[in-house]
C-alpha cells in the first residue's frame, strides 16, 4: 500500500526558516521522482522542487531558487524541502508526491504527471 506522509509545515515569520520531511513507501523509491508542490488559496497547484531518486537531479522552481532545497535523507529514509529566507508569497499547504518511473516514459516535476499524493502541510508565513 502506497503510503505519502509529510511533516514539518507551520508558522514562520518573514525571513525564517522551515524544514518539510516527507516519507514515502509502498512503491520503488529508487525508481520514482519525489517532488513538492504547493497551493495558495485561490491559486493554482504549483511544482516547487523535485528530485530523481533514480539520479539525484534536481530541479526548483524560478521563484524559490536559492531558498530552497530539496534532498534525500537516507537514514530517515525521506525526501526533505529546506526553506529559507521565507516570504509571504510561500504561505501555502505543501503537498509531496511522487511519479513512479515504471508507469512514466519521462521523470517531470508537473502535478500531472505524479502517481501518489500526500494530504499535505500547512506553512503560513507571517508577522
Amino acid at each position: 500500500q502506497v503510503q505519502i506522509v509529510e511533516s514539518g509545515g507551520g508558522l514562520v515569520q518573514p525571513g525564517g526558516s522551515l524544514r518539510l520531511s516527507c516519507a514515502a513507501s509502498g512503491f520503488t523509491l529508487g525508481h520514482s521522482v519525489i517532488g513538492w508542490f504547493r497551493q495558495a488559496p485561490g491559486k493554482e497547484r504549483e511544482g516547487v522542487s523535485c528530485i530523481s531518486l533514480r539520479d539525484g537531479g534536481t530541479h526548483h522552481a524560478n521563484s524559490v531558487k536559492g531558498r530552497f532545497t530539496i534532498s534525500r535523507d537516507d537514514a530517515k529514509n525521506t525526501v526533505d524541502l529546506q526553506m529559507n529566507s521565507l516570504k509571504p508569497e510561500d504561505t501555502a499547504v505543501y503537498y509531496c508526491a511522487a511519479q513512479d518511473l515504471f508507469r512514466a516514459t519521462s521523470p517531470t516535476c508537473d502535478a500531472y504527471d505524479m502517481h501518489y499524493w500526500g494530504k499535505g502541510t500547512l506553512v503560513t508565513v507571517s508577522s
